[in-house]
């Protein structure tokens, strides 16, 4: 099966700074704490379409 790819969107800002690559037959969205170079600090980060 092929994987998708989704990028992770900082909460505060709106920025997609990230892509990952997620196993098909995920129901639920991503959710990490990773570092934003926009806002300059960890903020958690979002799975986006």
């Amino acid at each position: 099966m092929p994987s998708q790819k989704a990028s992770l969107a900082c909460d505060v800002c709106g920025s997609r700074n990230y892509t990952v690559t997620l196993s098909k037959g995920r129901t639920e969205r991503l959710g990490v704490k990773k570092f934003c170079p926009h806002c300059g600090k960890h903020t958690f980060h979002r799975e986006t379409k």
